[in-house]
């Protein structure tokens, strides 16, 4: 077995790894869950305090029966764990972890209020403060990738590497963290959706990583994927849980910080296009209402307005995860073509 080939084979191992780990702490999770009801409320409201019949319509039949979040605890465990056995570079595999924790810490606190809080505070934390508390672990990443890691440029496709200093490397590694926790958190409305998006952009930036010889890092995204995989074996329709913000704020935080580490912050919106194309679906319908006053789609982000028109739950994940998996084939060619590897 050449070097390549061993390289490959420790990125699946541990990809195998995080995957039977979460299928064995699933029925864990699963039973403190029932336990102690970690039913998720159902959202009745927009971000600017305004109500949402026709999602509250299209949603009512799941929260009928208990249902579960904070499901992406278990992967929050399994990556944990499996990083810290089997990663023996730690200035790899260190930055994405904290991250990675670091937006699940955000994401808990987030997904506690809306299970065990009740009245007016149950939605969970206000938008405004989750996002003061997103940029913090992006501010605070930020300063060490570029202060202790010395990196303080970055890559423009088919152009160079431009020198943008301490403070600009800081502005852009916690826009990366918060705007890609926000998108994948957006994302996450339909059963498998986000888990699926995640996975296919984990992958691709995993292989980026791999051919520009940062193996632990390529394990890192192998492991994350290898969560995913279970998390979706068990979140087909009808789902039994939701990763809620605890695992969707962790990958959004750890996806952004990936495309830091293999230069490839550019390519992050190319390979998480159907991230974007849901914030910005949900971005236009807010300005449109306080601007226009009228409401530009059914309902946002992009897949209730799907589901409103009438597409089935299932054939919009299948679509999106079909898009998603050529955008993450185009990200890959610009990375090898345009300098990244």
């Amino acid at each position: 077995m050449d070097i390549i080939d061993e390289e490959i084979f420790y990125g699946l191992l541990l990809a195998l790894a995080g995957f039977l780990l979460s299928m064995v702490l699933t029925p864990i999770y699963t039973f403190f869950a029932y336990k102690y009801h970690f039913w998720k409320k159902q959202k009745v409201t927009t971000v600017d305090g305004k109500a949402l019949p026709v999602m509250t319509k299209l949603h009512a039949h799941k929260f009928k029966r208990s249902f579960p979040t904070m499901a992406g605890l278990i992967g929050i465990i399994a990556v944990t764990l499996v990083t810290w056995a089997f990663n023996f570079d730690r200035g790899q595999t260190w930055l994405p972890l904290v991250g990675f924790l670091g937006g699940s810490f955000v994401g808990v606190i987030d997904d506690s209020i809306n299970i065990f809080g009740s009245g007016r505070g149950a939605a969970g934390l206000r938008g405004p403060v989750k996002f003061l508390l997103i940029t913090i672990v992006g501010v605070v990443l930020g300063w060490f990738f570029a202060v202790k890691l010395g990196w303080t440029s970055i890559l423009i496709p088919f152009v160079g590497n431009i020198e943008v200093g301490i403070v600009g490397m800081i502005i852009i590694f916690a826009f990366s963290v918060v705007a890609t926790s926000n998108a994948v958190n957006i994302t996450d409305g339909l059963d498998g959706l986000s888990g699926g998006l995640a996975m296919l952009a984990y992958g691709a930036f995993g292989i980026i990583a791999l051919l520009q010889g940062n193996v632990q890092l390529f394990a890192f995204c192998m492991t994350v994927v290898g969560w995913l995989l279970s998390y979706i074996w068990f979140n087909v329709p009808p789902a039994r849980f939701m990763m809620g913000d605890t695992g969707s704020f962790a990958l959004g935080a750890g996806l952004g910080i990936v495309a830091m580490m293999t230069n490839s912050f550019l390519l992050l919106p190319v390979i998480g296009l159907m991230f974007v194309v849901e914030t910005s679906s949900s971005l236009i319908q807010l300005l449109s209402k306080k601007i226009l006053k009228k409401k530009i789609f059914i309902s946002a982000p992009l897949h209730h307005h799907l589901e409103a028109k009438g597409w089935g739950e299932a054939k919009i994940v299948m679509r999106f995860w079909i898009l998603a998996g050529v955008c993450a084939i185009v990200g890959i060619f610009l990375a090898a073509t345009g300098g990244a590897i």
